[in-house]
C-alpha cells in the first residue's frame, strides 16, 4: 500500500480506509484543493498576475472532474507504480511545507511558483490511477492565460503600440507633404493679396486721372 501521512483518529472519523490501495488519489485532491484555496485568499484583493492566474487555473484544471476511487476508468497499480505514487506524494509534502512557510512570510511569488510545482505532482498521481483522463500542461495554461490577461490588461490601459521603422518613415513624410502644402497655402495667399493690393491702387490712380479731366 501506498504510505501516506495521516492522522488515523480522524480519518476513521471521517470514515476513510486507511488499507485502501487507492488512498492516495483521495488525499492528494485534498492537499491540492487546500493550496488552492490558500492561494486564492492571498490574492484575491488584487488584480491578479498572468503568473498568478496561470497557477490558479492549472490547480483547476487537474482538480476538474477528480474521480472517485471506484470510478470505472480509475486503475489498480502494480507495486512500482505504488512506489511511483508514493514518491510523487512525498515530493508533494516537501512543497507544501515550503508553501505554507511562505504563506507566513507573505511570499506571494514563491506561492505562486510552488503552487504550480505542488499540482504537477497531483497531476502526476492522478495519470498514473486514471490513465485515459488528459491533463494539461502548465505550459499549455500558462499561454491561454497570457493572452487573456494581455487581452484584458489592454481594455484596462490601452497603449499604442511601438511604431516600426516603415510606419515613421510614412509619418514623416505625411507631416512634410503637409507642412509643404501649408507653405504652398501661405505663398498663394500672399501672391493673391499682392494682387489685389495692386488692382485697387490701379483703380485709385484711374479714377484721379478721371478727377483731373473733370
Amino acid at each position: 500500500m501506498t504510505q501516506v501521512a495521516v492522522n488515523e483518529a480522524l480519518a476513521r472519523d471521517r470514515g476513510i480506509d486507511l488499507d485502501d490501495p487507492k488512498l492516495a488519489l483521495r488525499v492528494a485532491a485534498e492537499r491540492l484543493s487546500t493550496v488552492r484555496y490558500v492561494f486564492l485568499v492571498q490574492i484575491e484583493d488584487g488584480i491578479a498576475t498572468a503568473a498568478q492566474r496561470a497557477s490558479l487555473e492549472y490547480a483547476d484544471a487537474v482538480l476538474i472532474g477528480w474521480p472517485e476511487n471506484d470510478a470505472p476508468d480509475v486503475v489498480d497499480l502494480d507495486e512500482q507504480q505504488q512506489a511511483q505514487v508514493a514518491e510523487h506524494m512525498r515530493v508533494m509534502e516537501d512543497h507544501i511545507r515550503k508553501y505554507a512557510a511562505m504563506e507566513r512570510d507573505g511570499d506571494i511569488d514563491g506561492m505562486t511558483d510552488t503552487l504550480i510545482r505542488i499540482t504537477e505532482r497531483v497531476a502526476e498521481i492522478r495519470r498514473l490511477y486514471q490513465p485515459d483522463f488528459l491533463l494539461p500542461t502548465f505550459a499549455e495554461i500558462r499561454r491561454v492565460v497570457q493572452q487573456e490577461w494581455d487581452e484584458d490588461m489592454g481594455k484596462i490601459d490601452p497603449k499604442e503600440p511601438d511604431p516600426t521603422a516603415e510606419q515613421i518613415e510614412e509619418q514623416t513624410e505625411d507631416a512634410d507633404k503637409q507642412q509643404r502644402q501649408i507653405a504652398e497655402r501661405a505663398e498663394h495667399a500672399d501672391r493673391s493679396g499682392k494682387s489685389e493690393q495692386a488692382g485697387q491702387q490701379h483703380a485709385g490712380h484711374h479714377g484721379e486721372h478721371h478727377g483731373d479731366k473733370a
